[in-house]
């Protein structure tokens, strides 16, 4: 058998090998890097006039619910789907939160981005006392328009008196999300 000279010679350069590595480790940081930015929401440069304030939606009686009268107000919004299960587990929990400081002059609005014979069929089993519009895909631009770039759900926006946000959240909020709104806010 005739040797190979080609074959029996180490080709594992050590410095070749870390340039190698290096690259591929840098890459894939800035890879994660990038797809953490995906989810983390954008900076939005003029809330007070963005053109959610001047939005009305529809209720699930039939009435109109205008943004207008939330503004000046800290709010909470909340995009939500009656197909979407942290959604639907989060609701009690912002209806709780509703229940106990809307008098103190925290409001909570829900935004459906649904069917709204879906959306009238849950609220007829499950009633929430905050109001609810009907956004339908429209909501998904609105969204997108707050700070939700991947278009998911929930997704809920906390916004300050002056119409500013304080916190946007991709996923499900907890109480801790609340406590954290509220205690910022005084």
């Amino acid at each position: 058998m005739k040797d190979n000279a080609g074959m029996t010679t180490s080709s594992h350069d050590p410095g070749r090998r870390n340039l190698l590595l290096g690259a591929g480790a840098a890459a894939t940081v800035a890879g994660v890097g990038l797809a953490l930015r995906r989810f983390e929401p954008e900076e939005l440069n003029d809330v007070v006039s963005h053109s959610f304030w001047e939005q009305q939606f529809e209720t699930t009686g039939g009435g109109s619910l205008s943004m207008t009268q939330f503004k000046g107000q800290r709010l909470l919004l909340n995009f939500w789907a009656t197909w979407c299960p942290p959604c639907i587990e989060e609701l009690p929990m912002i209806d709780a939160f509703w229940r106990e400081n809307n008098r103190i002059g925290y409001q909570v609005l829900a935004l459906a981005i649904d069917q709204p014979s879906a959306v009238r069929r849950f609220l007829a089993r499950h009633p929430l006392a905050f109001p609810v519009g009907l956004a339908g895909l429209e909501g998904t631009s609105l969204a997108k328009s707050l700070g939700n770039t991947v278009g998911g759900l929930p997704f809920t926006v906390f916004f300050r008196p002056d119409g500013s946000i304080w916190r946007q959240k991709m996923g499900q909020i907890t109480a801790e999300d609340l406590t954290q709104w509220r205690q910022s806010a005084t």
